[in-house]
């Protein structure tokens, strides 16, 4: 079946198109079926690998003529007489191997993408290393592609991912120990990424920060590289002829760069939806999850199914009790359709037996025309079926872990504690019969950022708890140092943070009396209750134009200091467009 071919009006459509036109040798990705592709070798590191990976199978890349796809970093055989296109990050590491491969003349043709751009003195170094192994003739590009971001949907994107081995950028920005040259090096990655995005969409964004933190300095780094870029006419990124005209003039959206201490509570707090759940208990990683496939068997599950699974598209977003139904009624509907068929065959007057079944390819075709819009094709049922079974496996893991974690109390626990109500039981109580260390941590964490006037004496009972568990204490104190140097405090008083509702409603009289694979037994059906978070907020704020100062916001760029400055700026600005 094919996939379903993403609009160039999303991220992720304009990244794919980038990425096809960079394997079809920095050209325009034609048709297979009207034009032969250039048979290729497309070498990536692991950076190019995570942001190719979601976004192009296997199938596609053959169909754009890359017979092999191999790690810069592995060993590689010499193939003189097949291009290879390069997509790395130009790093030191990588740009000594690309040398290596030049002056052994490794392949017949060299087209270089870097991820992101190359400076002067690595671009030196190629240079020479063509010289050095008479290849100069043979390197056909190099580019800077300006891809260094990861779309995993339509409208979610994310920066280089960290692993357990790395440090995440928000621990390496309040690290006390982190160095000037660390610190400026994570800002300029971040401003490279987001760079990146908007040149990718074709857009010039209006930005907002707030000030005095390392989202002003991001900010400012990507205002400059916008202008820069704006300012030269030879390479200007945002008047490609693939953007729509007048772009520019008539479409900016709002680019927000905020601090991650401005909503630590979302970060940390126990979900009840379908696609977070999947993210915090399988750990979903590039829209892949491994897991247990019921068999004793480790199976790859991918969930970036190019819009064909529409359970997904629909219920990813759902509360888990609303996606244990639709899983269910999903599986009855198809064992209806099979039931149909069987029947079918019956009145055809096909019996059992290896003649009978000889038979089916003929009869499918008029099977399927009669069966009309209850089965299309039997690959369409299929396919169905593999997706039914996909999400059986992953919503009865959700379901064991939600049971052994108690998971469905911890998130009920969590959004009473949002909206200030009265818990059941005091909350050393609550959490004393927690196993998992990560989940006390967490709800701790929530209680004394969702209660900011707490007494000494109950601190010292959430922090007695935390050591007879004999987990780390860092991360409470890390929070109660936050209260003390900033006005997190007050921000959580005045937004609606912890004013969640959550409430529980039956959903499952249907969904039991069909004696379902997944009946929740002794797991409380509960329905979340939307809610705006701090960052929805500023987004409101802002666009509203209303005055945004009671949230930390101010109404001007990255850059802007002053109301004067800001429409000098302005001003500069349509210049250069214009």
């Amino acid at each position: 079946m094919d996939a379903v071919v993403p609009t160039m009006e999303t991220l992720r459509g304009r990244q794919i198109a980038a990425l096809r036109a960079m394997i079809n040798l920095n050209q325009p990705a034609v048709n297979t079926l009207v034009a032969e592709p250039v048979w290729k070798v497309l070498v990536m590191d692991k950076y190019g690998q995570e942001i190719i990976s979601p976004l192009l199978p296997v199938k596609q890349l053959r169909e754009l003529g890359v017979t092999l796809h191999l790690l810069l970093q592995r060993k590689r055989e010499a193939l003189p007489d097949v291009p290879a296109v390069y997509f790395v990050s130009p790093t030191d590491e990588n740009v000594a191997v690309i040398e290596e491969d030049l002056k052994s003349a490794l392949y017949g043709s060299f087209f270089i993408n870097t991820i992101s751009p190359l400076n002067r003195v690595r671009l030196e170094k190629l240079a020479a290393a063509a010289y050095q192994g008479s290849t100069i003739q043979r390197v056909e590009k190099v580019v800077d592609q300006f891809l260094n971001f990861i779309s995993l949907e339509d409208d979610l994107f994310v920066l280089r991912p960290f692993n357990a081995n790395t440090n995440t950028p928000y621990h390496i920005i309040n690290d006390p120990s982190t160095s000037a040259e660390e610190m400026t090096s994570l800002i300029d990655s971040i401003a490279d990424g987001l760079f990146s995005v908007c040149a990718t969409l074709g857009v010039v964004p209006i930005i907002r920060c707030p000030t005095g933190n390392a989202a002003e300095g991001i900010s400012m780094r990507v205002e400059a590289k916008i202008r820069d870029n704006l300012r030269d006419a030879r390479n200007n990124l945002f008047v490609a002829d693939s953007i729509r005209s007048g772009q520019l003039s008539s479409s900016r959206p709002l680019l927000l760069i905020a601090d991650r201490s401005a909503d630590l509570t979302t970060m940390l707090h126990h979900t009840w939806s379908y696609q977070a759940l999947v993210h915090d208990v399988l750990e979903l990683e590039q829209n892949r999850v491994r897991m247990n496939d019921g068999n004793g068997r480790m199976k790859e599950y991918d969930l970036s199914t190019g819009g064909r699974d529409e359970l997904w598209s629909r219920h990813k977003g759902a509360a888990f009790p609303v996606v244990a139904e639709a899983i269910q009624l999903e599986v009855e509907e198809y064992k209806g359709k099979e039931e149909e068929i069987k029947r079918l065959k019956q009145n055809f007057g096909m019996g059992e037996g290896t003649e009978m079944d000889a038979a089916m390819g003929s009869f499918l075709t008029d099977a399927t025309n009669k069966l009309g819009s209850t089965v299309t094709s039997l690959p369409m049922l299929l396919e169905r079926k593999r997706l039914i079974d996909q999400h059986t496996t992953v919503a009865t893991s959700l379901l064991e872990a939600i049971k052994e974690r108690r998971l469905d109390l911890l998130f009920e626990i969590e959004q009473k504690m949002m909206q200030r109500g009265q818990l059941e039981k005091p909350l050393v109580d609550e959490i004393a019969s927690l196993t998992n260390g990560d989940d006390v941590l967490r709800v701790a964490v929530i209680y004394l950022l969702c209660h900011p006037s707490l007494g000494r004496m109950e601190k010292e009972e959430v922090m007695n708890v935390v050591r007879e568990k004999e987990l780390d204490e860092s991360a409470l104190h890390f929070i109660e140092k936050i209260k003390c140097v900033s006005d997190l405090t007050r921000s959580l008083e005045n937004s609606s943070l912890c004013e969640a509702g959550g409430g529980s409603k039956s959903m499952f009289s249907k969904f039991i009396s069909h004696g379902s694979n997944l009946f929740m037994e002794g797991v409380k059906q509960l329905i979340p209750k939307k809610r705006n978070t701090v960052i929805t907020q500023m987004v409101d704020s802002i666009i509203a134009a209303s005055t945004p100062s009671t949230i930390g916001v101010p109404m001007t760029t990255a850059s802007s200091h002053s109301g004067e400055r800001e429409r000098e700026r302005e001003r500069e600005g349509r210049e250069i467009m214009d």
